[in-house]
């Protein structure tokens, strides 16, 4: 069965930071677009089979059945709703972040 992917505005935040970093601190345009398309498309891609990344491994996330998809160097924080189909995109941030403190700084919504 297909899932409806909806993009919260966070993560649309963080996707135009991550264009606006690569863009203009990194100066390669044609990376940043190519980034942005690579993880748009993970994305919606997560329509099909949403459960086949892995649980988020720390409390409180995990038993919220929060979901991490990696896409290069970045990763998609995500829940699904079984009821309605549809998988709530969280945040998209860089790998490299200290993934925990971004979450704690979001809390409420997810």
């Amino acid at each position: 069965m297909s899932y409806l992917v909806n993009i919260s505005d966070e993560a649309e935040e963080d996707l135009r930071s991550i264009y606006y970093y690569i863009n203009h601190n990194l100066l390669a345009p044609a990376t940043a677009r190519a980034q942005i398309a690579r993880i748009k498309k993970d994305i919606l891609g997560l329509d099909f089979m949403p459960t086949m990344f892995k649980l988020y491994y720390k409390e409180p996330w995990y038993s919220r059945g929060l979901r991490i998809m990696p896409v290069d160097k970045y990763v998609v924080l995500y829940l699904i709703d079984e009821v309605n189909k549809v998988v709530n995109i969280v945040r998209v941030i860089y790998g490299g972040m200290d993934i925990e403190n971004q979450l704690n700084k979001r809390n409420a919504s997810i």
